[in-house]
């Protein structure tokens, strides 16, 4: 499996409430149940007006057919050829 960066535009996105926040990760858990072991979400990053979401899945189709299914928005979609960290300098 690779990994995916997506890029979820959702105005206001950085002023969801917690209560919100929960809602939308219980309907992104749910979709993924039924979906079964070919994708899974690591984690996602709020912004002011976007989430960049991190998944693991067998494809790119993989990814798309989560968004249709919960409703969620999909900008965009990259696969991660490779992370670099600090450790990457050494």
């Amino acid at each position: 499996m690779a990994k995916y960066v997506i890029e979820r535009d959702l105005p206001g996105a950085g002023r969801l409430t917690p209560a919100q926040l929960r809602d939308i990760s219980r309907k992104s858990c749910g979709v993924l149940q039924e979906m079964g072991s070919g994708i899974q979400w690591m984690q996602s990053y709020v912004t002011a007006d976007k989430l960049y979401c991190i998944y693991i899945a067998e494809n790119e189709a993989q990814i798309r057919l989560h968004a249709d299914k919960g409703g969620f928005p999909c900008g965009g979609v990259a696969r991660v050829s490779t992370v670099i960290d600090p450790a990457t300098a050494d």
